[in-house]
């Protein structure tokens, strides 16, 4: 089976662009690869549940409940679960630009205390242990300052599932700050993760740099796999 890697980080931090990058990277190593994004719009009838709830649709962010939400993101992985299984069997490396840590941070950022965790366990046994999804051998979160981000999705072109500017999500600073924390909260605490610094005193680390940083981790976990 392949050795996973997921790609997280807050909306702006760059986590297509690096994904792209390694699949690259790897593939030009002689790795067999294969870059798999989520939600999977236009291709699973959950993820265009995923762009009318980031649409407004359900309601505002505070006005949906995040356990019943993120059965949206955990069904949009359960209707592509055979597809996963059979690219692992045929591939070396699955690259993820986001996964079910996704999920976690995105829903467990609209809860605190006991509560938070008690999503937080949800959606892992909903994910992991209900559906059966593999788990990822590498998480590697892309640390961004929300300020930063903030001004990056900004920036961002439009994007197949929305005609607006943001999300709903991508809109909410207070949403991006609590995801941001999550996202910590899990690097601190789950297994097989590595924060990757995206600024250093202010210098905000460019592409390449960010790149090179990702590859030296993957080339060591792969050589002792």
């Amino acid at each position: 089976m392949a050795f996973l890697i997921d790609i997280e980080g807050i909306d702006g931090s760059g986590k297509g662009t690096q994904a792209a990058l390694l699949t690259k990277s790897l593939q030009d190593r002689g790795y067999s690869v294969e870059l798999v994004s989520f939600p999977r719009y236009g291709k699973t009838t959950f993820a265009h549940g995923i762009a009318d709830f980031l649409n407004g649709r359900f309601g505002s962010l505070d006005q949906v409940d995040p356990f019943l939400v993120s059965l949206l993101y955990a069904g949009d992985r359960l209707e592509s679960r055979d597809w996963i299984l059979e690219l692992s069997r045929n591939h070396d490396v699955l690259v993820l630009d986001r996964y079910v840590p996704s999920n976690m941070a995105h829903q467990g950022s609209k809860r605190t205390g006991a509560e938070r965790e008690e999503l937080l366990q949800w959606i892992n046994k909903i994910e992991y242990e209900i559906y059966q999804l593999p788990r990822p051998d590498l998480v590697l979160w892309l640390d961004l300052p929300v300020h930063l981000a903030h001004e990056r999705i900004a920036a961002k072109k439009p994007r197949n599932y929305t005609e607006a500017t943001t999300d709903l999500q991508e809109s909410d600073l207070d949403h991006l700050t609590q995801t941001r924390q999550v996202y910590e909260y899990l690097a601190e605490n789950q297994p097989n993760w590595h924060a990757i610094p995206t600024v250093e005193h202010e210098r905000q680390f460019n592409v390449e740099e960010i790149s090179h940083r990702i590859s030296e981790i993957v080339l060591g976990k792969l050589s002792r796999k």
